[in-house]
Formats: structure tokens, C-alpha cells, sequence
């Protein structure tokens, strides 16, 4: 594979076929502890009494009292439970299943904006706009409003600091405050649509979420603002990174691509292997509420832990050869969507389009290649595991 050709995150020794030093260890700088083992990974995740997502109570910045209102990635049982049946019903298996003809025609057109040239920018020409459009017509999103809603996600992914650099996060004050208005443009824009869903309610999540209640309340505006930024942001990156690192692990190994073009019933593994492979989600946040042992090493209460599971899905353990791609493993118990309460929402959601769009792909471009000429650029940011551009020839 050409991993040392491109500029991955340095945090990511796995995609180069190395190990960590050790399976949990402690960052000084940064102070924060470091799991990188299968088994470990499983067990944080699956804690959430001892392993919490509030992380934002031990920021030591000043963070707004509103920020993660309503943000069920940020709450622990029973609360989060609550709050996150509350979109559920938007990802169930039949659902899903009835928004794969839209997705396919969504990819055709957006191929056919890309006929007659030589390539295309396969990242910002379809992996980013098609669950972007999907999402946003499951919230109700009106269509001349998601030209701006693409602006501002790409802004949070551009703007985004790296938690590894401790001399960025020192100079990051501004980019937090520049962060913090973009947020409030943001949220003036779904509490004004929310509104709207109010007095006029549509077949929509948005309507859904208004008029849904939390023990016999209705969300406010912040809480329905952050539950649907969260879908848009984290559910259109992780999807968008899934189909075009699918496809940049399928030019990699041309022989494995041939094997799939052949036997098409291997695109649903080959999704698995991808998420695997290279993990979107890359590393995930927990805040100890108490003492806690992991892989013998003693962690106090109160402390940020980082569980790498782009590394855990590496994890010789666990997966036979974890570093050669198989697009036909099984069983895969990657952790490429997580485990545990925090399961990912939009995992069925994320899997049909991949799977919908390479096949499309498959179909309609049998000579797809990267350009040798520009190279794929990954994000710079030590959680995602994923690209901002991926040029590929078509002729």
C-alpha cells in the first residue's frame, strides 16, 4: 500500500503496519491517557457508568453553559437513552432500506455532473455531497438553504484544532472564539427552522424533534440545534470518509478491487473491511468517573482517556493479519461505529450509502484510478481517519 506516500496523521502508526509502544500509556503533555489494545477499547466503551462521554466537565477553558445541550453523544445513561430515541426512528433497518433507490439516484447525478472530463475530486464531488444531501432531506432541510449548510460544515472540519499539539492548543484561542460565533450563526439558523416545523410541521426528524417530549417537556431550541448540527457534522464526515477511503483502499490493491468487481455480493465485507482498515472515527473521548484498571495500569478518576480505535482495529489479538485488507473477512467485529450505548446513530444510514455508491462506481467507472499527479490529502486531525480530496481519473 502507498501509505508512505501520503501525509497521513503521524498519530497513526497502525496505517504504516506499526504498534504502538505500549497498550495504554500517559501523555504528560497533553495530560491525557492513551488506550490503544481491542480488548481495552471494548471495555471502556461498554462502561459508561466508569468511561464517560461528558468530557466537557473536566475542559479547563471557558466553554458556554449551552454548548452540548441536547448533544446525546455528549450525555450517560439514562438521559442519553432518552434524548437519542428521540432520532432512532430515522435509521431503523426498513427506513433505511427505503432511501436506497434515492441514494442511487443521487449518485448517478452527481456522475453525470462529472461526464465527459477526465477525473474529478472524488471527496468534493460525491463522497461529501451525497450524505450531506441525504441528511439534510431527512431533517427537512429546504434546498436552497444547503449550500450554506455545507459551508458551515466544512468550516468546523477546516477550523477544528488537533488535540496532539500541545503548542496548537496554547495558540488556539482564536480559532475557539471563531468556533464559538460560527456556532451561534448555526444555531439562529435550526432555532428559525425549528420555529418554522412548529407552526407548520412536515413529515421530517425536525418536525419530529419539536414536537417530541422529554418527560412530558419539549426540547428547547439549543437542544434541537445541537441534536441536528450533530447528525449533519459527525454523520455526512464519517460517511463521506467511509466511501472514499473504500475506494482509495480498493485502487491500493488492484488485485483485491478485481476480486470485488468480479463478485459484487463482497461489497457489504468490503465497507466492513474499509471501516476496519481505516477507521473514519479514529480515536473517541471518555472522562473517568472513577478509579479505574485497564490492561493493569491504573487510571485516577477525573481523567481524559483517548481510545484509539483505528488501533484497536489493528489489534493482532483480535483480527488474523490485521494489516492486510480482506474484502471478504469475516467475522469483523471491527470498531469502526463504536460499541456500546454510543453505538453510531447513523450506522445503517452510513453502510447503505457506501455500499449504494460503490456499486454505482463500480458500474459506471471501470477505469477509476487515482491520479498519480495529485496525491490524496488526509485530515489533519488526530480522531478522523479520512480524506479532504481524493482526485481520480475516469478515462
Amino acid at each position: 500500500m502507498h501509505v508512505d506516500e501520503w501525509d497521513v496523521h503521524p498519530k497513526h502508526l497502525w496505517l504504516h503496519g506499526r504498534h504502538p509502544g505500549k497498550i495504554v500509556d500517559y501523555d504528560e503533555a497533553l495530560k491525557m491517557w492513551n488506550v490503544y489494545g481491542y480488548p481495552e477499547a471494548v471495555e471502556i466503551l461498554t462502561q459508561p457508568s466508569v468511561f464517560s462521554n461528558n468530557c466537557g466537565r473536566l475542559d479547563v477553558g471557558e466553554l458556554p453553559e449551552d454548548i452540548c445541550a441536547g448533544d446525546f453523544s455528549q450525555m450517560d445513561p439514562p438521559e442519553h437513552r432518552t434524548v437519542r430515541g428521540l432520532v432512532e426512528f430515522a435509521f431503523t433497518p426498513k427506513l433505511v432500506a427505503d432511501l436506497e433507490t434515492r441514494v442511487e439516484a443521487l449518485v448517478h447525478e452527481m456522475l453525470d455532473d462529472q461526464a465527459g472530463k477526465d477525473g474529478f475530486d472524488l471527496v468534493a464531488d460525491l463522497a461529501t455531497p451525497l450524505p450531506l444531501t441525504v441528511i439534510c432531506e431527512l431533517l427537512g432541510v429546504p434546498r436552497e438553504d444547503r449550500a450554506r449548510i455545507h459551508h458551515w460544515s466544512q468550516k468546523m472540519v477546516d477550523d477544528s484544532g488537533d488535540f496532539e499539539s500541545p503548542e496548537a492548543a496554547q495558540e488556539d484561542v482564536h480559532a475557539l472564539q471563531r468556533a464559538f460565533d460560527l456556532l451561534r450563526e448555526m444555531r439562529e439558523y435550526w432555532t428559525g427552522l425549528a420555529e418554522v416545523r412548529r407552526r407548520e410541521p412536515s413529515e421530517d426528524l425536525l418536525s419530529h424533534l419539536v414536537h417530541a417530549q422529554v418527560e412530558g417537556e419539549r426540547l428547547s431550541g439549543i437542544e434541537v440545534f445541537n441534536i441536528a448540527n450533530r447528525l449533519v457534522i459527525n454523520g455526512h464526515h464519517s460517511t463521506s470518509m467511509l466511501l472514499s477511503n473504500t475506494m482509495l483502499i480498493l485502487d491500493a490493491f488492484p488485485d483485491q478491487a478485481a476480486r470485488v468487481r468480479a463478485d459484487r455480493s463482497l461489497v457489504p465485507t468490503t465497507v466492513e473491511e474499509s471501516l476496519r482498515y481505516i477507521s473514519p472515527i479514529s480515536a473517541v473521548g471518555k472522562a473517568t468517573n472513577a478509579d479505574a484498571v485497564v490492561a493493569g495500569t491504573r487510571i485516577p478518576k477525573d481523567q481524559i482517556v483517548m481510545v484509539w480505535t483505528g488501533a484497536a482495529n489493528r489489534d493482532e489479538r483480535v483480527f488474523a493479519d490485521p494489516h492486510t485488507f480482506d474484502p471478504a473477512r469475516t467475522p469483523n467485529p471491527h470498531l469502526g461505529f463504536g460499541r456500546g450505548v454510543h453505538f453510531c446513530v447513523g450506522r445503517r444510514l452510513g453502510r447503505m450509502v457506501a455500499r449504494t455508491a460503490v456499486n454505482v462506481l463500480l458500474d459506471r467507472c471501470p477505469a477509476l484510478r487515482t491520479d498519480p499527479d495529485r496525491p490524496p490529502s488526509f485530515i489533519q486531525i488526530a480522531d478522523a481517519g479520512g480524506m479532504d480530496s481524493l482526485p481520480v481519473l475516469v478515462n
